[in-house]
């Protein structure tokens, strides 16, 4: 056997612990019955690894250190699943799921350190079939024989194999942009503060000596942003709504008219995850013998679409108004209470450092360093500052002369 990396070891055994305390937050979140017991099971694999890890440690002679509260990161999603709802955090677990199967990548070599990375692949499968709104089989379906409850998701994560992840794949990545509402106002937010601080630093360079027009301009800026935002995305989710709309009135035609067809295509969906001809074909039966059962699951399986979650075009607007809103007031604000190189310098400072936690923020999504992303998008935006203030004060100055 290889010798143990006793410092590998406690750095996965405190991912594992991380990740048990995410799941088990979760599942006391989530109100949706089935949801939550998929949460549950998945927290159950989490303490079988740390287990496994934990037996490492103690074997190299070394003492486990106790547990200790969730990383950063984690606490952070952990907050947000508590206000916006767990459906809301799928993509930021996913980046965490990303940075768990990418550890176990690297130590694969091992039955043990292979089951683990299967386990963490699954899990991510598993989310992104919660994030397209998909639904398991009926009862007494599963590939196994035996009995599950009835289409809850959990079934897939007791069955799926990587493999059969692939053909929602394309689902997940419909799904996840309507269902990104944390990504929206992130960018969001990083959208207005980068286009205010701009303008606001274009006519500090033109105008510095006249702190009204500086203070207008940057009033003027947000609104206009925020109205054009709002308006572009009610628009967007509008036409989207009524496409989707389509669509799922078009499968509601196709059901009543040619049933027979439509119960064909939902059994090779089922082939496709992994399910025996006969298996699937049993699946389809049974859910055709209820038609809005049948067009329910229709929908979420050959369009990718939940047909509870199509999105809503003012909330999706005023969304947009009010992130948009909040980036830009930020460079603003010290102009209302007066001008000269104190307030230039305030609203640059501040800038900065919204821009840094809106970089944290993207870390959150991406799985990259908090401080290469924070520094990043402090790097954008100083550099968009200094463009404008630039070309502001070569303006300023050509108008003076």
């Amino acid at each position: 056997m290889a010798p143990v990396d006793v410092a590998q070891s406690l750095e996965n055994l405190r991912v594992e612990r991380d990740a048990i305390a995410l799941y088990e937050s979760l599942a006391t979140f989530e109100r949706d019955e089935r949801r939550a017991t998929v949460f549950r099971a998945i927290a159950a694999n989490e303490r079988r690894h740390a287990t496994m890890w934990t037996s490492r440690i103690e074997a190299a002679g070394e003492a486990v250190p106790p547990s200790s509260a969730p990383r950063l990161r984690v606490r952070i999603v952990l907050a947000l699943a508590r206000v916006l709802g767990t459906r809301a955090v799928a993509d930021l677990v996913l980046a965490l799921e990303g940075n768990e199967e990418r550890i176990y990548a690297s130590l694969a070599g091992s039955p043990e350190m292979d089951a683990i990375a299967a386990d963490e692949r699954r899990h991510a499968a598993v989310w992104r079939e919660l994030s397209a709104g998909t639904k398991a089989p009926p009862a007494g379906d599963r590939a196994d024989g035996s009995a599950v409850d009835d289409a809850s998701p959990v079934a897939a994560l007791s069955v799926a194999k990587p493999e059969t992840a692939a053909p929602r794949a394309a689902s997940w990545h419909q799904a996840s942009g309507r269902s990104g509402t944390l990504r929206a106002v992130i960018f969001g937010v990083s959208d207005g503060l980068v286009s205010n601080l701009s303008l606001v630093m274009g006519v500090a360079g033109a105008a510095s000596s006249q702190p009204q027009f500086i203070l207008l301009a940057g009033i003027a800026g947000l609104l206009a942003g925020a109205t054009s935002m709002a308006a572009g995305e009610y628009i967007s989710m509008q036409s989207q709504r009524e496409l989707f709309e389509r669509q799922i009135a078009l499968e509601r035609a196709d059901l009543e008219a040619m049933p027979d067809e439509e119960m064909v295509e939902l059994a090779a969906v089922y082939r496709a995850k992994g399910f025996t001809p006969e298996e699937a074909e049993r699946i389809a039966q049974r859910l055709f013998r209820d038609p809005e059962l049948a067009l329910d699951t229709l929908v979420r399986e050959k369009l990718g679409l939940d047909p509870e979650e199509l999105g809503s075009p003012w909330g999706a607007a005023v969304g947009s108004f009010l992130a948009f809103g909040v980036g830009a007031v930020i460079p603003v604000v010290p102009y209302l209470f007066g001008g000269g190189s104190v307030a230039f310098y305030l609203s640059l400072g501040l800038s900065l450092a919204a821009l840094f936690a809106v970089g944290a923020g993207v870390s959150l999504l991406t799985g990259r360093s908090t401080l290469y992303s924070g520094f990043r998008q402090v790097g954008i935006g100083l550099l968009a500052a200094a463009v404008t203030y630039a070309v502001g004060s070569a303006i300023g100055v050509t108008v003076g002369g």
